[in-house]
């Protein structure tokens, strides 16, 4: 789980700003953002789940894709902030509820897609492995599990992206459907075992 300590540091840092890392206006962020939308292998979700979704820039650009969409994030404050950038025509599309994983993951619901964006990594390594495999656990016979991490180290980082999508590719009941090696992020999407290639 998150620890305390941790949460305190998000909650201070989206009251301080709601846009702490210029998701909205960096260039990495805004092109991480269309190349994670362009890998999606379908136009149109049922339902999709984006733990860790901040301040909502990449649940706002998801939304229309899908007919529903569960946003969380452990820091109330990034919630408040995704609540107010959301367009009022995306309401009924959109839920964001504050969830502190792994034990808030939402068991007992079916998603067709799971995005894990810059989250993953700031769990220590067997924490991050259980949400990674809640993920797994959680994916329709169709489902997507979309996986997308910065690779530079940085503060507040408690495992590596390779170590955690090495970690993925480990998880017997998934296949890797696509892989994008970036120069500063790494982006694969994985797909039920049994599924159709």
């Amino acid at each position: 789980m998150m620890t305390d300590s941790r949460l305190r540091h998000f909650e201070a840092l989206y009251s301080a700003s709601d846009d702490p890392w210029n998701v909205h206006g960096a260039w990495y962020e805004r092109r991480k953002r269309a190349i994670l939308l362009a890998s999606l292998a379908r136009p149109r979700y049922r339902h999709a789940f984006e733990p860790g979704c901040g301040n909502g820039a990449l649940s706002v650009a998801l939304a229309p894709r899908c007919e529903r969409l569960l946003a969380s994030d452990g820091a109330a404050a990034a919630l408040a902030a995704a609540r107010r950038d959301l367009p009022p025509a995306l309401d009924d599309t959109v839920r964001f509820e504050q969830r502190r994983l792994p034990h808030d993951w939402p068991d007992g619901e079916t998603f067709d897609l799971v995005v894990i964006s810059e989250l993953a990594y700031y769990f220590p390594f067997s924490v991050a492995t259980s949400i990674l495999e809640r993920a797994a656990a959680c994916l329709a016979p169709d489902g997507e599990l979309v996986m997308c991490h910065y690779l530079h180290d940085f503060d507040d980082r408690a495992c590596g992206t390779l170590e955690l999508h090495g970690a993925a590719a480990g998880i017997r009941s998934l296949r890797r459907s696509q892989h994008h090696h970036d120069r500063d992020f790494l982006l694969e999407t994985w797909v039920p075992a049994g599924s159709a290639p």
